[in-house]
Parts: C-alpha cells; sequence; structure tokens
C-alpha cells in the first residue's frame, strides 16, 4: 500500500499539472509521464476503437450478444467518445455541435492550444475506459489494443483523465444508470392462440423463457421520449389473434413467405438469397447487425474522409439511432396487443404438405434457425432504415454509393456496392422475408418506425451550436 506521504505527493502532482493546464501548458509540459509525449497514434481513433468495439461484439453470448444490448453499448461507447471530443473541441473554441446530454465542458485556458496527441489521448482513453467497462471479459483484449495504439500501458497516470475523462464516463454512466437493461425477467405471454408467438423448437428455442430480452422494449431511449413513440397502435388495425388470422390480408402474407422464405423454395430469386444472407448476422460469432451497420458508418466516414470531430459525430448520430432503433423494435415486438408468431410456426400450423417446412435461415451447421422473439416488427429493418436515416440527414443527401461488407458465415458475397443508404434500408427490410425469418409486414412496419427513429434523433441530438448554422455536407 502507498504511504501517507506517497498519497499526498501524488495528489500534489495531479494539482499542479491541472493548473498547468488552466494556464494553458500541455499535459507533457505540466508534468505527464515522458512516454505520454511518445504516441504512436495513427489513423482515426474512432475508427480504431470501433473496430475494437465489433470484436467485442463478436465474443459476446447469450443475452450479452442480443441486438438491443450490443446497439445500447455502442451509443454508449460513441457518445463518450463524442462528448470527450466535443470538450476538446469546445476548451480550442472550435466547437459546432451540441454534446450528448450536456453542456460543453471546457477544460484549460482561454488562450491555451492544443498539443501534439492530446485530441487522440482524449478519445483513446475515453473509448478504453467505456469498452472495458461493458467487456470486462475482454479486458485483455481491449488493453492490448491500447497499448498497440498508444505505446502505452492503459494504467500509466494521464491528467487528462481527472480533467475530462473521468467526468464524461460518469456523465453517461449516470444517464444510463436503471436504465432497465438489466431487467431478468422472462417472458411469460400467451404462445398457445393461433397467431401468438411461442417457441420454434430450434436449439436455445424450446420454451418460453427462451425469448430473448422480452423487457428491452421498456428500456429508457438514448434520444426518444419512449420505445412506444412511433409503434402504430395496432398491427395493420388487428386487435386480436383470431381477427389476424382469419383475414385475406393474413393468409396473403403467410402464402408469399411460405413460397419465397423456403429452405427449398423454387421461386427466390439467386440475388434475393444473395442479399438475404449479406445482411443476416443473427449468428453468435459474427457482429450481429448493429456491428454490421457500425461498420459501415466507418466505411462512410472514410469516403468522405471526414476529420476527427466529424467522425466522432456521425458514429454518434448512426449509433444513438441504431440503439434507439433496438428498443423500439422490442417494444412492437412484445409490448403490442399482438405478439406475432414467427412464419415457421405459422406456416407449419396449417399440416399436411407444410408440416415440416422450413426457412432458408440456418446455423453454422445447416440446421433451421429463427431468432427466438415474436416476428412483428422486424428489428433489421428498425435497424438498417435508422441507420438510412441517420446517414441521409447527416450529409443531406442519398445519392452516395459505397462498398458494404458482410461476415456472415452463410453470405455468398462478402462485398457488394450500395447505389444509396436508401439501398441498405430497403433490403435490409426485405433480406428478412427472403431468408423466410418473417412476414412483409414486420419488414415494411419495422421499416417505417426505424426511419422514424432516425430522423427524430437528428432532429433532437447533437444539433448545432448556431441555430441555422449549415449541417450538410
Amino acid at each position: 500500500m502507498k504511504s501517507r506521504a506517497d498519497r499526498r505527493l501524488g495528489r500534489l502532482r495531479a494539482a499542479v499539472v491541472a493548473g498547468a493546464l488552466l494556464a494553458g501548458l500541455s499535459p507533457v509540459a505540466a508534468g505527464a509521464p515522458p512516454a505520454a509525449a511518445v504516441t504512436r497514434h495513427k489513423g482515426d481513433p474512432t475508427q480504431y476503437w470501433n473496430k475494437v468495439l465489433l470484436q467485442t461484439f463478436r465474443n459476446a453470448r447469450g443475452w450479452d450478444a442480443s441486438p438491443g444490448k450490443l446497439s445500447r453499448s455502442g451509443a454508449m461507447v460513441f457518445a463518450a467518445i463524442y462528448n470527450a471530443e466535443s470538450a476538446y473541441q469546445h476548451t480550442y473554441g472550435t466547437l459546432e455541435y451540441q454534446p450528448y446530454l450536456s453542456r460543453p465542458l471546457k477544460y484549460a485556458h482561454r488562450h491555451s492550444r492544443p498539443r501534439r496527441g492530446e485530441e487522440e489521448r482524449l478519445i483513446d482513453r475515453t473509448a478504453y475506459r467505456i469498452i472495458s467497462q461493458l467487456y470486462p471479459g475482454d479486458q485483455d483484449y481491449i488493453d492490448a489494443k491500447y497499448k498497440a495504439r498508444t505505446g502505452r500501458s492503459p494504467y500509466a497516470y494521464d491528467p487528462l483523465d481527472r480533467l475530462v475523462v473521468d467526468r464524461v464516463v460518469r456523465q453517461i454512466n449516470k444517464a444510463r444508470a436503471g436504465d432497465g437493461s438489466d431487467n431478468p425477467d422472462v417472458y411469460s405471454g400467451d404462445t398457445t392462440t393461433p397467431g401468438a408467438w411461442r417457441p420454434t423448437g430450434e436449439e436455445d428455442c424450446k420454451q418460453p423463457s427462451d425469448a430473448v430480452t422480452p423487457n428491452w422494449g421498456k428500456v429508457k431511449p438514448f434520444v426518444l421520449r419512449s420505445g412506444s413513440q412511433f409503434r402504430p397502435p395496432t398491427l395493420r388495425g388487428f386487435t386480436s389473434y383470431a381477427d389476424l388470422v382469419a383475414s385475406p390480408q393474413y393468409a396473403a402474407q403467410l402464402d408469399e413467405v411460405r413460397r419465397v422464405g423456403a429452405v427449398d423454395s423454387t421461386e427466390r430469386t439467386f440475388d434475393q438469397t444473395v442479399v438475404g444472407w449479406f445482411w443476416d448476422h443473427d449468428l453468435d460469432g459474427t457482429y450481429h447487425p448493429p456491428g454490421q451497420l457500425l461498420e459501415l458508418t466507418g466505411i462512410v466516414a472514410k469516403k468522405f474522409k471526414l476529420d476527427t470531430y466529424e467522425t466522432t459525430h456521425l458514429f454518434a448520430l448512426s449509433a444513438l439511432s441504431l440503439a434507439d432503433a433496438g428498443i423500439a423494435a422490442w417494444d412492437s415486438k412484445f409490448d403490442s396487443p399482438i405478439n406475432l408468431w414467427r412464419p415457421v410456426s405459422a406456416i407449419q400450423a396449417t399440416g399436411g404438405a407444410n408440416a415440416n417446412w422450413q426457412p432458408l435461415s440456418a446455423d453454422r451447421s445447416g440446421a433451421p434457425f429463427t431468432p427466438c422473439f415474436p416476428a412483428w416488427t422486424s428489428g433489421h429493418a428498425n435497424f438498417t432504415a435508422a441507420w438510412a436515416s441517420a446517414m441521409k440527414n447527416f450529409f443531406g443527401r442519398d445519392d452516395v454509393s459505397f462498398i458494404a461488407h458482410s461476415e456472415d458465415p452463410h453470405t455468398i458475397k462478402a462485398y457488394r456496392r450500395m447505389a444509396n443508404f436508401s439501398q441498405v434500408a430497403e433490403e435490409g427490410k426485405l433480406s428478412r422475408l427472403w431468408l423466410g425469418v418473417h412476414f412483409r409486414f414486420d419488414a415494411e412496419d419495422g421499416n417505417v418506425i426505424g426511419t422514424n427513429v432516425g430522423d427524430y434523433v437528428f432532429a433532437h441530438a447533437l444539433r448545432p451550436t448556431r441555430p441555422g448554422r449549415p449541417h450538410q455536407r
């Protein structure tokens, strides 16, 4: 243990550093370890930590790998990075956009100037802290990635922790404390009425309690007022399972997914099969749908050669949109009057030749796979629409082409060119129909909700610091 004199010396040293920073000196000149001046900061820091975060997504299992939990992690990480970068911009008089949920933070004298590596260190330290607390099981990996980027131990003293990083991390943690994301309650709804969701009988989906994160729709949103803010009051006007399954509209949708979503479909085209697998990422070991879209955020940011500030802004906007889209999707799945069964349950219930019907969607071994939660609305449709909306709003245009990537184990093409942002939303929506795990109205209604979420987040968060300031690029 440290002696009282050692502790007193440490406090004195920290005070000297803080005072020097407020006087406009660099952290190195103020007394930070000499190693702080020798840095390996190469490449955009937000892009770097996005890759680290996506690996933690791949490593996640169980409910920790659920779309809602992953998108929440992404929003916390990139909101924190953005706020740390906002503190840097505000300190040196170049702040253009409002921080997330806080007043601009200034940490040095108004006549001070930024020092070499300071901006990168702020982002590195903040990203490291947030990712570490979210994924403690990956600590060795996260530590190694920090050292690989900075050349320093993540446990080495840095005055920016006390001045900025600690405050940013506390602010994000306070905002998410008690948000309902750790609710362990399992599903106990109706699983016997025709039309009501029930376990599909596949591995990890054999009983109602296997339903994944059934309370996620009640999680406190990051920007929305509530998870139900954009949910239609009913599923296409139906308020009872009996009326829904007896309707011609339902019959037509059931027949469509039976024909084009079957593993042995003769009507699904090759291109539709390509799209279905390209956007899948339901399986553990992938970065899942939120991770794929965060990767696309990085691809687009790189295409436009965004600077450090713009990159943090774009990642924060897209991550917040994805997180709230996940909450909105689960609200419609579990908290609406109808918790809709999956196509495999619906089609097999018709009996006869359909009794053994299976979707194209499969696990790594090739066995049929359907996500273990209700169908309406599609999470993929919510996520891709919210992402596309965030991108269109940020850049003020849709006609942006870029190369998208897929790491799904079944994907037929790992790289495909997107003509615009809307193509991502459209393909993300219909991919679920062609995989046989969603009805068309799941996809269409999820697309509408996700678009509304993305538009709302853009209109209410990270806004320009001065009204009327141009935002489009």
